[in-house]
């Protein structure tokens, strides 16, 4: 057995009280994931079975990757975190290959979730790819993989992470392969409380307001929080440095750090919205038009 491959295997503990809000998202992965691998009898009585694929989308450092880890966790699944670097290679018909392997070492591990980052450009539009022949025969061997004759894809669930949904290609969205497309927000206040509190756990805290906090975030994804909480904790190293005494972090250490970061979701949600108004004539990104719309994303 190829050990690089073994390499793609990952452990992971994180569950769906490690991520924040998302409960419509988490609801949408128990019924379509979770559900079918705890209970397979039920499903397959109703034809339904456990597989199939689920395209997540939506601006950077807002939690695919962590959804992906606990949707294996939850289903007790071997976990394949997959990258781009992972697959793509240089030589001829490698990249191929090694696509092939990893769903073969998938199904050998059953049940089993791959999750592949920046599927985008593992599945690139071929109608955007010109006279590439190299991308083209990839898209084809992962078309292969999710749904050719010889694929036996019982229990395995592939999920796929990109922040530019409309460079995939349309014949990896049809059903059958990644039945839905489902659009990952910024969190809204709620969860980014949420995180806040989740983030600052088992920290030399105040009583902090975390209501405040996540009122002054608006857009800030998962990640941007998680450089607030650091950006205070380094406040507070310093004037440890300096005093030789440990503070504790405050509300108003937080809020001065948020001063410092501005949301990274916002140039991603400009460009979407100049995107899907112009180019959504299927329907499918109208979660983001209605994020969009909203008078305060909250």
């Amino acid at each position: 057995m190829n050990q690089d491959l073994e390499s793609l295997i990952e452990s992971t503990n994180v569950t769906f009280n490690d991520i924040g809000g998302m409960n419509d998202l988490k609801e949408e992965i128990k019924l379509n994931i979770i559900y079918p691998f705890k209970n397979p009898e039920l499903f397959i009585q109703y034809g339904r079975k456990a597989g199939g694929g689920i395209l997540l989308y939506g601006p950077p450092g807002c939690g695919k990757t962590y959804i992906a880890k606990a949707t294996a966790n939850e289903c007790n699944a071997t976990f394949f975190n997959i990258s781009i670097a992972d697959i793509l290679d240089m030589h001829v018909g490698t990249s191929e290959r090694k696509l092939h392997e990893t769903f073969q070492l998938a199904r050998r591990k059953a049940p089993s979730v791959i999750f592949i980052d920046e599927i985008d450009a593992l599945g690139n539009d071929r109608m955007k790819t010109g006279e590439n022949v190299y991308a083209r025969t990839l898209v084809n061997q992962f078309l292969n993989e999710l749904d050719g004759l010889a694929s036996d894809n019982t229990s395995i669930m592939v999920l796929g992470a990109t922040n530019v949904p409309w460079f995939v290609d349309t014949a990896l969205k049809r059903p059958g392969r990644f039945d839905k497309t489902i659009f990952v927000p910024p969190p809204e206040v709620n969860a980014r409380a949420k995180i806040f509190e989740l983030l600052l756990s088992g920290k030399p805290i105040e009583n902090i307001d975390y209501k405040l906090l996540a009122a002054k975030t608006n857009r800030y994804s998962a990640a941007d929080i998680k450089a607030v909480c650091n950006a205070a904790i380094d406040i507070k190293i310093r004037e440890a440095m300096k005093t030789g005494q440990k503070g504790l972090i405050s509300t108003q250490d937080l809020l001065q750090a948020i001063q410092k970061i501005n949301p990274t979701t916002t140039e991603w949600l400009y460009t979407t919205e100049n995107y899907v108004k112009y180019s959504n004539q299927s329907g499918m990104y109208d979660a983001v038009l209605d994020y969009l719309n909203k008078k305060e994303n909250n």
